[in-house]
Parts: structure tokens; C-alpha cells; sequence
């Protein structure tokens, strides 16, 4: 199949391309990347009668970190391979440059964007899981010159559904800049390298003095969005860790799910998968052993 017809605009600054989403609202998409979209317009998923391509717009390019220190900027046309390959974000972003490199393969990251991914928010991709336990600022522009800063835990309502409104781009991702106290990880199970995940799981928490503290466990690819255990939180904070907690936690984690049954597996599946993986990457952000041990052949039951 073959896209229906469309218009197409390339606006050459954000207040063009703003008035032309006003104008044109729901039946209008922005083109940053098109990795996701040309696939649903190919497939006719989509039909919208305007695309606005936004790649002309400098104001949206570049990683820039703050002269505060304090966050990492990431421009709404920011390729994936450009954040994959940044030392800003290598050094200030340690979970982000961790997820990249189980982002599609090199063809889709080469023109794919990063906010692009939190735009389509798709619930099995990695950077809406990154930017919930990051806490990150998502920006979002509309005509009127109106700017307003969705945190990314909010941002998110279910199967591609998000906070943004028919007249607003998301113009940058907001990401607190790493502290040194911090530690991060991230794993993810997936069919081939590349392919959305099945299971997956990021984390950020305090970790000084062999305690832990303000942990942030995101599971992602088992519900319509990501989902932040608060359970998990409260269970770690002030604790030291051993292999007991981390199963402790794994538990709470899963049971905050409500995974759908699909072709990856029945929900009783998806939740054991994500309990090893929680585990998994539990100990390997603390330092202690845990059992890896997947249930990879269970997903195709």
C-alpha cells in the first residue's frame, strides 16, 4: 500500500509551523524523523491531510547542556545517532547512552529522533521509560507563543496518547543532569536486538554510603505506557541492598502491572519476565549477584 494523498509544508521557524498546526489542528503531523510515521502512512494507520516538516527549524537542533549544570537539553530534531554518540549526554545522561544502543539499528537511529520517540509515545520504546525516571521536562510550544513544561510523568496518558494538544509541538526534553551520588540501569528483553522490547526496565536511584535512597524503577513494554513503581520506592528508600530486597521489590514492581495478553505472551508471562529482568537489573546497578534467568522460550506460549 501506498500513502493518501497529503499536502506537505516546510516552515523555516517554529511560529510558521505553530500557525500552521493551529490552523490545520488533528488533521495535520509534524515530520521530524518519520521513522514511525511513513510506516503508518504507507500502511494508511494514518491519513492526515498535512504534513509540516520541521527540519529547516535551527532552533531545534543541538544538545546543549545548561551553563548551570543542572540539565541537558535535547532539540526536537536531535537524531538518535546524535544522542547515541554525544559525550554531553555520555557524561551528564548515563541512562539515556545506556538505552541507545537497544534503539532500532543504525538505519532508523541515523534519522529517527529522540523526541520524536516521546511524541509517538509508543510504550514499548525506550525513551519515555528514560524520560519518566529522569524526571525530564518535556517543552511544548504552541501559536500563541505559549510555552509550557510538561513533566514526562505526566506526560504520558496510554497507547500513544500524551498531554500535548492539537496545536502544540514538543520542541525540546528537559533531563536533569546526573549527580555523583547517582546510579542508573537498564536491560531490556526483546525478540532480536533492535526490535521494541517485550519487557524492559530503566532505574535511577541514590546510592551513597551502600544505601539506597529516591529510587526510580520504570517498566515499560508490558502496559499502554510506562510504568513508575512507587512501591518500589518506598520499599528501597534507606535500605541497603541484598539479593532479598531486590526480590522484594521485583514483586511490588510487577504487581503495579496490568499487562494486556498479545502476541508476546499471556499478562502471567509478561509478569514473570519482568520480575527477572527487575532483578536483573537490580543487582547489576547495586553490585550483587542475582538470578539473570529469563524465560525467553515462554513468550512464544
Amino acid at each position: 500500500m501506498k500513502a493518501s494523498g497529503f499536502q506537505y509544508a516546510r516552515p523555516s521557524s517554529l511560529e510558521e509551523a505553530c500557525a500552521l498546526l493551529a490552523e490545520h489542528g488533528s488533521d495535520a503531523r509534524i515530520l521530524a524523523g518519520g521513522q514511525s510515521m511513513f510506516a503508518t502512512l504507507n500502511l494508511r494507520l494514518s491519513a492526515p491531510s498535512l504534513l509540516i516538516d520541521i527540519n529547516r527549524i535551527e532552533a531545534l537542533k543541538g544538545i546543549v547542556l545548561a551553563e548551570d549544570t543542572s540539565h541537558v537539553r535535547i532539540g526536537a530534531l536531535v537524531r538518535h545517532a546524535e544522542t547515541a554518540s554525544s559525550p554531553l549526554v555520555e557524561q551528564h545522561l548515563p541512562l539515556l547512552h545506556m538505552a541507545m544502543r537497544h534503539v532500532a539499528h543504525p538505519a532508523v537511529r541515523n534519522r529517527g529522533t529522540t523526541c520524536g520517540s516521546l511524541a509517538l509515545a509508543d510504550p514499548s520504546a525506550e525513551m519515555p521509560a528514560c524520560a519518566i525516571t529522569l524526571d525530564a521536562l518535556l517543552v511544548l510550544q504552541s501559536r500563541d507563543g505559549g510555552v509550557r513544561e510538561v513533566p514526562a510523568v505526566d506526560y504520558f496518558f496510554g497507547l500513544y496518547e500524551t498531554a500535548r494538544q492539537d496545536d502544540e509541538i514538543l520542541i525540546e526534553a528537559l533531563y536533569p543532569a546526573c549527580q555523583p551520588q547517582e546510579v542508573f540501569g537498564f536491560d531490556e528483553l526483546a525478540r532480536r536486538h533492535g526490535d521494541f522490547a517485550m519487557v524492559g526496565v530503566a532505574l535511577r536511584a541514590s546510592y551513597a554510603e551502600g544505601i539506597i535512597s529516591d529510587l526510580r524503577l520504570t517498566t515499560f513494554g508490558t502496559d499502554p505506557m510506562p510504568i513508575l513503581s512507587t512501591a518500589a520506592a518506598a520499599l528501597a528508600q534507606g535500605q541497603a541492598w541484598s539479593v532479598a530486597l531486590g526480590e522484594e521489590i521485583a514483586r511490588a514492581a510487577v504487581a503495579e502491572l496490568n499487562p494486556d495478553h498479545n502476541h508476546f505472551g499471556s499478562p502471567e508471562v509478561k509478569r514473570l519476565q519482568a520480575a527477572a529482568l527487575i532483578r536483573r537489573v537490580l543487582a547489576a546497578t547495586f553490585g550483587a549477584p542475582a538470578d539473570s534467568t529469563i524465560p525467553y522460550g515462554a513468550s512464544h506460549g
